[in-house]
């Protein structure tokens, strides 16, 4: 995806009307010829930039300074509204390992439909030391989690008080993790457009 013609589409974002908020910048990335039933996109992306703090919870055996924790025997005293509220509270849940089948048996139907379950890709400690969960809070908060649920992906890549050059190199790194798991590449492509939040969607040159 050309760079000028990201960079020329925020140019041109940015003098619309000014809300009282900071904008979310959206990557929409169309797509046809593709059946999201059997060609299912499932990504997680290193961004270069990171979009916001992430709000993360962990299951761990023992209690930790550097994220909110939930310990094993406090498993029980989440059913029912507690969970719902636990799931809507919180963008990313982690665990360690070994906590993975309770953390299943316990979650697993609530964290899995909405995609926070924690995974051997981006959520499972092997050990829990503060280095690793430190190394691991920091490529969540530049981690973007990208699900098909149907043949329209708007990815949120940046807001408004980052910069531009910013806001482009995500969008970069983004539309090019997509489209290397597309089955038949650039026929999988119908448009990319990019957006705020309250403005209309500019098209990008492919």
């Amino acid at each position: 995806m050309d760079r000028k013609s990201i960079l020329k589409a925020l140019e041109k974002l940015r003098k619309e009307k000014k809300r009282k908020f900071s904008q979310t910048a959206d990557l929409i990335i169309n797509l046809r010829n593709f059946n999201v039933k059997k060609q299912s996109i499932n990504l997680v992306v290193d961004l270069p930039h990171k979009v916001k703090e992430k709000k993360v919870c962990a299951f761990l055996t023992k209690k930790s300074d550097l994220v909110n924790t939930i310990t094993q025997s406090e498993f029980k005293k989440y059913g029912g509204k507690a969970l719902k509220n636990l799931v809507k509270k919180y963008d990313f849940f982690i665990a360690v390992a070994s906590l993975m089948p309770a953390v299943a048996t316990s979650f697993g139907k609530v964290l899995g439909p909405v995609g926070k379950m924690p995974s051997p890709q981006l959520g499972v400690l092997g050990t829990e030391d503060n280095k690793a969960i430190e190394e691991l809070l920091g490529k969540i908060n530049k981690a973007l989690k990208i699900k098909s649920k149907e043949p329209s992906l708007k990815i949120a890549i940046g807001n408004e008080d980052m910069k531009d050059e910013e806001i482009a190199e995500n969008a970069s790194k983004v539309y090019k993790a997509v489209f290397d798991v597309l089955p038949r590449k650039k026929e999988n492509l119908k448009s990319v457009l990019i957006k705020f939040t309250m403005t209309k969607p500019r098209k990008l040159e492919m």
